[in-house]
């Protein structure tokens, strides 16, 4: 070969390198020159309804009960704090924990003198254990964060914790979307590659809401995979009785009637009332001496029950994730089966004493009708889509199971 045709080969070797080195740093992140950077993937853990610590601080102009506190110094644990939900504390609890709905600008304030904050952003502990005293009762995500952390990972570092307020929808909570943005990027860039994202119950569907938001070369750049536990993904029809009754959870000592008060006004709970577009529009999900409720009947429903704003709050967040977009992204769907799980009621005295309860199969919590629909994402998007079934797993406990577990360190350090 002659020397000019040598170079001329040279400069066409060297673009055609220089075309792939810009194709790759734009679709992926690469360890810059000089830093060692970790084989492991970045996780963020993004929690359920009720699965992270809120904390309060009080400066009302009255109270519930004269043994509330009224002004309080500093910020004190409000979720979970068992020795606030006691009778006649509970009182105060309540007071402090509801939501007052305006529905003139759609949003929900908590009442006046009570401010609440998410503590623990970046940080796991506010969902490690939802009890600061660390007691069992309140363990959370423990086992798969301690896993984490025997298969080399820190705390607070590679694996980080993206608590929010729980209470209300996606709609609400758009700091939050930001924050979890720029922690993901910052994250990914320390790392020198994408995120895995781990959420479980309610949190896949802000997950979803989360993703469905983002243009997809962000997606392809800084998340390797999401691995979903206990979908909810078209509603559970539990909430239907904590609307309607209220669910004090089996503890004996709070009244479901009482505790209503408070779990009516939280927005999630309407956000999560089965959709339709998934369970049969004539199946019944409550039935009472005079009517029957389906997923058509909701306006009707929050008028019987007279809480109306309930039916404002559907409103404004049933086309939130409803149409069940493709996140995008790999995904992996974790969910129990052969568990009993509420999909109806039986009230006589509607809507204030207990029903009985009408089960199908799910996880307890998350009905099986509503957890499997991922599925239909497979051919819907390029990314992979799989699932795997736990029989025997309740909706909390699946996060404390070998199985989930030894599926978590698969995807981690799959390449």
């Amino acid at each position: 070969m002659l020397p000019s045709h040598r170079l001329i080969l040279a400069s066409l070797q060297l673009c055609l390198l220089l075309l792939v080195v810009s194709f790759t740093e734009g679709r992926s992140l690469k360890c810059p020159p000089g830093k060692v950077c970790s084989v492991r993937p970045p996780v963020v853990l993004i929690p359920g309804d009720l699965g992270n610590q809120l904390e309060a601080k009080l400066d009302k102009p009255s109270v519930v009960h004269y043994i509330c506190y009224k002004k309080t110094e500093d910020y004190f644990t409000l979720w979970l704090n068992l020795e606030l939900l006691v009778p006649v504390a509970i009182d105060c609890w309540i007071d402090n924990m509801r939501l007052l709905y305006n529905r003139t600008n759609h949003l929900s304030e908590p009442p006046p003198g009570v401010d609440i904050r998410v503590p623990g952003f970046g940080e796991t502990y506010s969902l490690e254990y939802l009890d600061p005293s660390k007691r069992s009762v309140g363990m959370y995500f423990f086992t798969i964060v301690q896993s984490l952390v025997d298969w080399g990972y820190t705390r607070n570092d590679d694996v980080r914790g993206a608590p929010y307020d729980w209470r209300k929808a996606p709609n609400e909570n758009k700091e939050y979307f930001l924050r979890l943005q720029q922690m993901i990027e910052e994250m990914a860039h320390k790392a020198g590659g994408p995120v895995v994202l781990i959420a479980h119950s309610m949190g896949n569907m802000y997950t979803l809401y989360f993703l469905n938001h983002q243009p997809q070369a962000w997606k392809d750049r800084y998340i390797k995979a999401y691995v979903s536990l206990g979908p909810p993904w078209a509603g559970v029809a539990k909430t239907l009785r904590v609307m309607a009754t209220g669910d004090n959870n089996r503890i004996p000592v709070i009244s479901p009637l009482k505790i209503r008060t408070q779990q009516r006004t939280a927005v999630s709970t309407t956000w999560l009332l089965p959709y339709a577009h998934t369970w049969p529009k004539d199946m019944v999900l409550v039935y009472t001496p005079n009517t029957t409720y389906t997923v058509q009947d909701y306006q009707r429903f929050f008028k019987d029950i007279d809480y109306e704003d309930g039916w404002a709050m559907r409103q404004d967040t049933e086309p939130l994730v409803s149409a069940l977009q493709p996140p995008g992204v790999p995904v992996h769907c974790l969910y129990g089966t052969g568990i009993p799980t509420p999909q109806g009621y039986n009230y006589t005295n509607f809507p204030d004493t207990d029903p009985a309860v009408i089960n199908g199969d799910g996880d307890g919590t998350v009905n099986l009708i509503s957890a499997i629909q991922c599925k239909r994402w497979k051919g819907q998007q390029k990314q992979a889509v799989e699932w795997l079934e736990l029989p025997g797993n309740e909706h909390v406990a699946m996060l404390l199971n070998s199985t989930t577990v030894d599926y978590i360190k698969k995807v981690l350090f799959s390449p």
